[in-house]
């Protein structure tokens, strides 16, 4: 099992930056293409990771000083490009959603309940048990998606140190 096998991006910046100045063309009605959605898009790029529209903005604005761009911008610019595939988004619910590239090698995820950590692994047995489940089933499988929800260790350290701490705080009573 591997856990850094989809870092790295499948294309070129060139080739994605093409991709979405087409895309931006052909929306109805054409939308412009700006500084403010290049450096969106190229944040994405260069961070690999999962972000809330809010997390990248706070990047956004940290690297990029002079740049205006509002909220409301990445929430738009998220959505097209996850319409268009090149970022794909895990949903938590009323909590919201965090993106990331989507051009990258195929991966699962790890997420942890407690403080929404995301853990990318690789595992080629686990691939290959889904091809073999859908062709039991005379399934054509076209994508999947694994998402194992659970504590992620820091967190588990965590709670073990609280419930250490009770248990002491209960004992001198």
């Amino acid at each position: 099992m591997s856990t850094d096998h989809s870092k790295k991006p499948l294309v070129s910046y060139e080739t994605l930056l093409s991709q979405f100045k087409e895309l931006l063309k052909q929306s109805n009605p054409p939308l412009k293409f700006t500084k403010q959605r290049e450096i969106i898009l190229s944040t994405l790029y260069t961070h690999s990771g999962h972000y809330t529209p809010e997390e990248l903005y706070e990047i956004i604005k940290r690297e990029n000083r002079d740049l205006k761009t509002g909220i409301a911008t990445i929430y738009r610019t998220l959505s097209l490009l996850e319409n268009a595939g090149i970022v794909t988004s895990i949903s938590f619910g009323t909590q919201g959603k965090k993106y990331e590239l989507g051009v990258k090698a195929h991966h699962d995820h790890l997420i942890c309940t407690k403080c929404g950590k995301i853990l990318e692994f690789f595992d080629e047995e686990i691939e290959g048990k889904q091809a073999q489940i859908a062709k039991e089933f005379n399934f054509k499988m076209e994508d999947h998606s694994l998402k194992i929800f659970g504590i992620c260790p820091e967190c588990q350290k965590i709670e073990k140190e609280r419930q250490n701490a009770n248990n002491k705080k209960e004992a001198k009573n």
